[in-house]
């Protein structure tokens, strides 16, 4: 699934001087150049000789001075702050730094916009600039993978979901990161003026109308939260990350922390934001994902490797996270995988069946570019979590 619906509130009717395909651009000093060209070019470009309606772009820095940006680069926006009453559609590209708060008087501005109905959209880490508004609070919401965590710990009452590339909850909307930020702005103008618009829009772009396959899901890597390093939890995680190939619930995890099953489960949360129980699932089908691309093991060896109990528990999990079949994953994994070159006669080939099988030592999926940060690699010291209720069918649903 690309998108969240999840019955979105109705938009308010726009007051004042506001207008809908006025759309402003809100970036800020130190923001990452990529994030924030993504709306400059979607709603900035006049394209009407390919079917495109028109918008008008407003570009507004949402602080003093100049702005700082990838590369070295500094750009100065043609409008302020002020700006922001002219626009129905107001997208905050990207934000600095998830450890700082943004500026209180942008906070300011997007709050009386969206008072004032104003459709606001959160890229990338612009999400924490929403959230900071409160504009997120009892909303579902997602932001990149990496940062999701974070995102669902600092503000509990915005309902996190990492596996989508975007959610659009009527008048707010946000995006995973990077490239999820043009299939936001592609269903924008969907939204706004029709298939056929963001199918022309798609084709000057050169980019897919709709991502199909496991949202962000699929690029979710395992690795633990800066947040964990020095608490208590840091032991009992690294255990589970290392014997997924057991079965065990999180009884089993509390047991080890010496809490019980309803403080575990708080202090999980607490730290990574995530339910314990829906945290041990996604780390098991991630590890699906790896032997399903590294290995020719059945699928039935793959879910013994995992702790599933059995394979309908691994088939189950794996299609609700990541849209496929565990088969029709590998299958689609190995046609994206170019063919090893043929080694020359008499020159013996290196590694084993696995390295010829896949190309040992090449990147997983999420690691590919464009789909990190800011357009680069997925950084270590994150911990992935999938915020929400446990799965119905209570422990035993961690390992089928």
């Amino acid at each position: 699934m690309l998108s969240a619906l999840h019955h979105p509130a109705p938009a308010r009717k726009l007051s004042g001087r506001r207008r809908r395909e006025t759309v402003a651009v809100l970036i800020f000093g130190g923001a990452p150049i990529f994030e924030s060209s993504i709306p400059l070019s979607v709603f900035g470009v006049d394209r009407q000789d390919a079917g495109v309606p028109r918008y008008r772009l407003l570009v507004c820095a949402g602080e003093e001075g100049p702005l700082a940006t990838t590369g070295g680069l500094t750009l100065t926006a043609p409008y302020g702050l002020e700006a922001l009453s002219r626009a129905g559609t107001i997208v905050v590209p990207a934000w600095r730094s998830i450890s700082q708060p943004p500026p209180v008087e942008a906070i300011a501005a997007l709050r009386k916009a969206h008072h004032e109905g104003a459709r606001i959209i959160g890229l990338c880490t612009g999400a924490f600039v929403l959230a900071a508004a409160g504009l997120l609070d009892g909303r579902p919401a997602t932001t990149h993978w990496m940062y999701a965590p974070t995102l669902a710990k600092r503000y509990p009452r915005v309902h996190v979901d990492p596996r989508e590339l975007f959610v659009d909850d009527g008048d707010v909307l946000t995006s995973a990161g990077t490239a999820a930020g043009i299939d936001l702005c592609l269903h924008v103008v969907r939204t706004d003026h029709g298939a056929e618009a963001a199918n022309a829009l798609a084709r000057r772009l050169v980019v897919p109308n709709r991502r199909s396959g496991g949202g962000q899901a699929q690029y979710i890597d395992q690795s633990l939260p800066e947040e964990i390093g020095n608490d208590p939890l840091a032991e009992v995680v690294t255990w589970a990350l290392e014997n997924l190939n057991q079965q065990f619930d999180v009884e089993v995890l509390a047991a080890r922390a010496y809490m019980s099953r309803r403080t575990f489960d708080r202090r999980f949360r607490t730290l990574t934001g995530s339910a314990p129980l829906q945290w041990l699932i996604t780390q098991r089908v991630l590890q699906a994902q790896r032997l399903l691309e590294t290995s020719d093991l059945s699928v039935d060896d793959v879910a013994r490797r995992c702790g599933f109990r059995s394979p309908v528990a691994l088939r189950g999990h794996f299609r609700r996270q990541l849209g496929v079949s565990p088969a029709a994953y590998r299958t689609s994994y190995r046609a994206r995988r170019p063919a090893p070159a043929q080694a020359p006669a008499g020159v013996p080939v290196q590694g084993g069946p696995v390295d010829r099988l896949v190309g040992g030592g090449a990147p997983h999926p999420g690691a590919a570019v464009g789909h990190g940060p800011h357009g680069g690699q997925p950084q270590a010291g994150q911990l992935p979590g999938v915020p929400g209720q446990a799965l119905p069918g209570g422990p035993s649903a961690m390992t089928g």
